[in-house]
């Protein structure tokens, strides 16, 4: 039986000017495809990342979940890097929200997505007649310490920066790296080489914001392991970087900067009770078209 062509769009997530903040590629699927294939369309896509989308309907026995009740439509919803499924993804999220609100495929303020990470809710915030924001409710990533004898071998992959703090995050095991200020973060120049050679799946960088930014704390993440180099805003980081500076700044809401050349803006509120942080940013769809194969 021949296949039916996969709608697809990319998406720039939280920005709202074309080419800025960080492409997704969102494919809806109306049939299963296979580990292989998602991975082979993910590489095709080569961006940071490549979400897929399959619509959970009340007749998917996989659902009957008396326990989660809920009248909100609801897709299953995975991320693939260049070379690898990941556990959970900002802006992929965002993206996906975005083209499902935009798209008129549901007709709701309120979409649940069935992850590798759990259910994750988007919601669609008005800001005006045209406009609106999308608030992700994901899970807070937690951070330990790291072992401090590592930070020579960090420093020198981040072309010898002070390294004021060292931690790692206890989901994907990505090292979580404080400079001496936001301008350390976004003047860095990466050692990619080095990188690859550091313990943990990638590096999160982060600096308190200079004043008068309008921004609370910097922030830029490596994934060279992943098949990203620089990721240009990472959702998923922000889990953690949100209790981070929540600590560090006796705050929760905050508006962060992701200092990449793409440049990416999050706001955001850590709920320190239920360890869940909101993000809240906008998108804007770039291109769309059909998967022929």
């Amino acid at each position: 039986m021949e296949k039916k062509l996969v709608k697809y769009c990319v998406v720039d997530a939280f920005t709202d000017s074309p080419f800025k903040g960080n492409p997704a590629a969102i494919c809806l699927l109306e049939e299963e495809r296979d580990d292989e294939w998602l991975q082979a369309v993910a590489t095709e896509f080569n961006l940071s990342e490549t979400c897929y989308l399959t619509r959970i309907t009340d007749s998917d026995s996989e659902t009957q979940d008396s326990s989660h009740s809920t009248s909100n439509p609801r897709f299953r919803l995975r991320w693939f890097t260049p070379v690898a499924e990941v556990q959970l993804c900002g802006h992929a999220t965002l993206a996906a929200a975005h083209f499902l609100f935009t798209s008129g495929l549901v007709n709701a303020n309120k979409i649940e997505f069935l992850t590798l990470s759990g259910v994750l809710t988007a919601k669609r915030v008005p800001e005006s007649q045209d406009c609106f924001l999308i608030e992700l409710d994901f899970p807070v990533v937690p951070l330990v310490d790291f072992d401090s004898v590592e930070v020579s071998s960090v420093s020198k992959a981040l072309s010898g920066a002070s390294v004021i703090d060292l931690k790692m995050t206890t989901t994907e095991k990505d090292l979580f790296v404080v400079l001496p200020s936001g301008n350390a973060v976004a003047d860095l120049q990466p050692q990619f080489d080095e990188i690859q050679r550091c313990p943990g799946l990638g590096v999160i960088i982060t600096g308190l914001a200079p004043p008068g930014s309008g921004f609370d704390f910097f922030s830029r993440c490596f994934f060279p392991k992943l098949g990203i180099k620089e990721d240009p805003v990472t959702g998923s980081a922000h889990c953690a970087l949100a209790g981070y500076w929540s600590k560090k700044l006796g705050k929760y809401d905050f508006v962060a900067y992701q200092a990449s050349p793409r440049g990416g803006i999050l706001n955001l509120h850590f709920d320190e009770k239920s360890q869940r942080v909101l993000l809240r940013g906008k998108a804007v769809t770039v291109m769309d078209g059909s998967l022929l194969v």
